[in-house]
């Protein structure tokens, strides 16, 4: 599954316009984005672990269902949160 920003960055390259480059930022800036990108690793993962752990746990299919779609929505919210600060980053 693609990001948001990826996403973005594909329809920005169909229209002709080229993708904006990390190399023109400054060393903190790129520090932030990676610090950024690590805890939203971390927090992927740990949202992973516990979605295991209640799916494996849980012998309604209805409610193993359930689960699933709430481990979705949040899995994008996170990665949506990743790639919206990451924008801001860039833009300031």
């Amino acid at each position: 599954m693609k990001s948001a920003y990826e996403l973005a960055l594909e329809r920005l390259e169909q229209q002709g316009i080229e993708r904006p480059r990390e190399e023109s930022l400054s060393d903190a800036t790129r520090e932030e984005m990676a610090e950024i990108r690590r805890k939203a690793k971390a927090k992927l993962a740990e949202l992973e672990i516990l979605h295991r752990d209640r799916v494996a746990r849980e012998r309604d299919p209805a409610e193993r269902q359930k689960a699933e779609q709430q481990y979705l929505q949040e899995r994008q919210r996170i990665e949506e949160d990743r790639e919206r600060k990451i924008e801001k980053l860039r833009g300031d």
